[in-house]
């Protein structure tokens, strides 16, 4: 305890740190590592399934090169889940932080509000669609009412919100993301929970005194929250963007087609070339985008 006690600030918070990211360490050491370098070695080798194991043959780079200029899935699917990434993150983003402001709020019922925001979040997730699957429990109900529900989804018209926005003078490509934002609500809520969850959080670290003294210096509502909430919230506008792109990668087409290649038609050498060439455009996407939004964040 003495010795606790006589460390410095800066020492105490890095102990804290590595406390905090022991059990992603652990995990990391004793259970994905050994993979990770298996999936590395199989990336430059043919594998070949023998009767009492497998055998590695070395080929160099001829499985990324077949996953880039050869396969005729794989760059269609991998360009159409960054574009969809693209288009996605800043819908999820501006509609997590809406919802958390709103959420933020001081009215009767919040709670229940806020537990109904996540509530897709858990509905969504591997456990209830594992149980679902099973048959333990049933949160769909029978087919015939999401054929109806699906057949006034169909029926319902989207011109007359274009022709209202294009009327307003909004560009034709701000109208086309308007629109594919609202015929994807569902997945955009359904993808929204944690982020809202980082952001109330963020908004109810903000002090109160901060908002009393702009009001008294006759700030509006529209200045507090571009003056005061943005800036104190924009360190966890840039967790959320990282959280985002990697959730929206996690449950694409790419890792299906991956899934696929080294399941089905066991081609695991080039089911793990596509693997890290995957990993590889993620991570440069990360750091690109950290780059670029570190610069413009505002930290206390």
């Amino acid at each position: 305890m003495m010795k606790w006690n006589s460390m410095s600030l800066h020492r105490k918070r890095s102990m804290l740190g590595f406390v905090f990211i022991a059990p992603w360490l652990i995990g990391f050491l004793f259970l994905y590592l050994t993979p990770l370098v298996q999936s590395l070695m199989f990336s430059f080798t043919k594998l070949v399934i023998q009767p009492v194991g497998y055998s590695l043959e070395p080929i160099g780079f001829e499985n990324f090169r077949d996953a880039l200029f050869v396969d005729a899935n794989f760059n269609r699917v991998i360009t159409s889940s960054v574009s969809q990434m693209l288009i996605s993150v800043p819908m999820i983003l501006f509609f997590s932080l809406f919802s958390a402001t709103l959420l933020n709020q001081k009215f009767r019922g919040r709670t229940l509000a806020r537990a109904i925001f996540f509530l897709p979040v858990i509905l969504a997730s591997n456990a209830i669609a594992s149980a679902e699957q099973a048959g333990l429990i049933n949160l769909i109900g029978s087919g015939s009412y999401l054929d109806e529900m699906g057949a006034e989804l169909s029926s319902y018209n989207i011109t007359s919100i274009v022709y209202m926005l294009m009327d307003v003078g909004i560009p034709r490509s701000f109208v086309d993301y308007i629109v594919s934002a609202i015929l994807g609500i569902y997945d955009i809520i359904t993808s929204s929970g944690v982020q809202i969850l980082i952001f109330l959080a963020a908004l109810q670290a903000v002090p109160s005194s901060m908002y009393e003294v702009a009001k008294m210096e006759g700030a509006t509502s529209y200045e507090c929250f571009w003056k005061i909430t943005f800036p104190m919230v924009s360190p966890l506008i840039l967790t959320n963007i990282i959280y985002t792109i990697i959730d929206s990668f996690t449950s694409s087409p790419v890792t299906t087609l991956i899934y696929s290649v080294a399941f089905e038609t066991q081609n695991f050498g080039l089911s793990a070339a596509m693997s890290w060439i995957y990993t590889i455009i993620v991570a440069l996407i990360l750091v690109i985008v950290g780059f670029v939004l570190s610069k413009r964040i505002h930290y206390n």
